[in-house]
């Protein structure tokens, strides 16, 4: 494979260099999926199985107990708060953490989206939604986040998670016009929420090493600002370290402690991300996006892309035009 080669044309999908999240953020698909409203009175507690999608979840009225599996404290919600989870778990609703569980019943889609629970009444309403996340966000969130994230009513997210996945039930339980439009933008809007409130759970150092650390750490800024301002450079680790003003072995061992992956990785990995996007959302000649990511000839570029996604450039856009509503292209790797 050709080298890459440095490029004047900026990188398709480009953000200011300032905000690494927002750039990261512009080559990501996110859907919100399956929102549910659930109303309850009296002694209840319903049991979900693992949604194997990063859940929301907010109080709108009462007191609502979340119990997570494998975590070892329920976490009491009330009135104004909300919880993240990561989705890779069982969990309960319950006005109480000893009360009996039913299973909750699956959305059924000719039913709605609204549930009750135990007695006549709304003592408890409680609102949650999944988000439908491609590669790159997934790759955002990788060892970021806990089994469950709470936010208080304090919290600056925890309004906006409510009244997010208040409009998402709104435009998915009604007719009204430009509904799929307006849930295209609510769920991103929804995904940022939960990166603020990561990034606000402790600072960046209280998360494992995943992309997310490695995008709020100040010290690799000067370097990833290097290589998100211009992908198609051909950046070696001693202009990357001389950038972050660090030998080359203390900033490729920080950075691999980090993002979880060595820096020229990352480049490359980005250099994907870049692609996949432009691939999915413009009719940019291949010859064009291979130039602007600096590959010598488009063979170099098809190579490049296939080994990390496992499909060719055409093919790729072609699945991508096949499945306009889902986040990402089914069957790909990364």
């Amino acid at each position: 494979m050709a080298a890459p080669r440095s490029s004047p044309a900026p990188a398709p999908g480009t953000a200011r260099c300032g905000d690494f999240v927002a750039e990261t953020l512009e080559l990501t698909a996110v859907r919100c999926t399956l929102p549910r409203c659930v109303t309850a009175a009296g002694a209840w507690a319903l049991a979900f199985p693992a949604p194997g999608r990063l859940t929301v979840q907010a109080v709108l009225r009462g007191t609502v107990w979340l119990t997570v599996d494998d975590v070892e404290r329920p976490v009491r919600l009330d009135a104004g708060e909300a919880a993240v989870l990561a989705g890779d778990r069982p969990y309960t609703l319950a006005s109480g953490p000893e009360v009996p569980v039913t299973d909750a019943p699956p959305v059924d889609a000719t039913a709605g989206p609204f549930l009750h629970a135990g007695a006549a009444g709304r003592d408890a309403v409680t609102l949650g939604g999944h988000l439908e996340l491609d590669p790159a966000a997934e790759e955002l969130l990788t060892g970021a986040l806990p089994p469950v994230l709470r936010l208080g009513a304090t919290t600056a997210e925890a309004p906006a998670v409510r009244w997010l996945l208040t409009e998402a039930l709104g435009e998915l339980s009604s007719d009204r016009p430009g509904a799929s439009y307006a849930l295209g933008h609510l769920a991103p809007l929804l995904l940022v929420q939960v990166l603020r409130a990561l990034l606000a759970h402790g600072g960046a150092d209280a998360h494992p090493a995943g992309l997310l650390r490695a995008l709020a750490d100040e010290r690799l800024a000067p370097a990833l600002r290097l290589m998100h301002g211009d992908p198609a450079r051909p950046w070696t680790l001693a202009e990357l370290a001389r950038a972050a003003a660090m030998s080359r072995t203390s900033f490729a061992q920080r950075f691999k402690d980090l993002a979880g992956v060595p820096p020229l990785a990352y480049l490359r990995s980005r250099r994907m991300r870049l692609a996949q996007h432009t691939l999915r959302r413009t009719d940019t000649p291949l010859s064009t996006i291979a130039a602007s990511l600096g590959y010598g000839s488009d063979s170099a570029f098809s190579t490049a892309f296939k080994r990390a996604t496992g499909l060719s450039p055409r093919h790729y856009r072609e699945a991508a035009r096949s499945t306009p509503d889902r986040p990402g292209v089914p069957g790909t790797r990364g």
